[in-house]
């Protein structure tokens, strides 16, 4: 009889494919959680700011500000000018369906890799991968948008309002912010 030796060694094309399975995964979820840094970053520099005013300065300035405060009260207290309007993205909770689904589909495939232990191991790597990958897939698809009114007021503070639809307003319209709502003045 023969010994016929069993090659219990993974093909290098095998391992290369499941190797670059892997890191393209973590840099899918990477961008898909916000880890990875993008182009249109809109982080200001701590150092950028403006230049602070002299003391005899802002005194005056704040004294202004006061006697304007006190003649726009008596007109319109909740008129004021848009500052800025911005929309922000606000992600999606997790219900833990596309934990399980990534978690079943990334076993599958990892059970496709290696043998023995290896299989094994590839198996646990891959549910573990695909619950997380899943899990932030899912609260991806349900993100939505919210927009962000900064109005300035007459008197001088600043009111900020959110709201789900996009806003009727434009930054330099004068408005009345009215039960959280932000309406052109007429």
């Amino acid at each position: 009889m023969e010994n016929i030796q069993k090659n219990s060694r993974m093909n290098p094309l095998v391992a290369g494919a499941a190797v670059s399975v892997i890191v393209a995964s973590m840099v899918g979820v990477a961008a898909m959680t916000g880890m990875l840094p993008s182009a249109n970053s809109q982080k200001q520099e701590a150092g950028s700011g403006a230049a602070v005013a002299p003391e005899s300065s802002a005194s005056r300035l704040s004294e202004a500000r006061r006697e304007r405060a006190r003649q726009f009260a008596q007109s319109c207290a909740s008129c004021g000018t848009v500052e800025s309007v911005r929309t922000v993205e606000v992600r999606g909770e997790g219900t833990g369906l596309g934990a399980v689904a990534g978690g079943v589909t990334g076993a599958v495939i990892g059970n496709q890799m290696g043998s023995g232990r290896g299989n094994t191991a590839m198996t646990v790597l891959g549910a573990a991968g695909g619950a997380f990958a899943g899990n932030e897939i899912e609260k991806n698809v349900k993100k939505h948008y919210t927009y962000r009114i900064t109005v300035r007021m007459e008197d001088g503070t600043f009111r900020t309002v959110s709201q789900s639809q996009p806003p009727a307003v434009a930054v330099g319209d004068k408005v009345r912010v009215a039960d959280g709502v932000v309406v052109v003045r007429s």
